[in-house]
């Protein structure tokens, strides 16, 4: 499967399924948006989803982080 070209907007992806499914969304091509919410805990949140987005720029992948509710 490739998903060249295409964009994944992917929420709640800074843990658990979400970082999975962002992760490998990223390997198949996609450039991907690392969505997480930024509650109270927002400085974590945010690390969490960096950490994300350095996993899929480390496999040669497209990402990048943003907040949102």
């Amino acid at each position: 499967m490739t998903l060249d070209g295409k964009v994944a907007l992917v929420t709640g992806a800074s843990r658990g399924i979400g970082a999975a499914v962002a992760t490998k969304l990223g390997s198949h091509g996609a450039a991907v948006v690392v969505n997480y919410y930024a509650n109270e805990h927002g400085a974590d949140e945010r690390a969490k989803a960096e950490e994300v987005v350095q996993a899929i720029q480390q496999r040669g992948g497209n990402a990048v982080a943003a907040a949102g509710d």
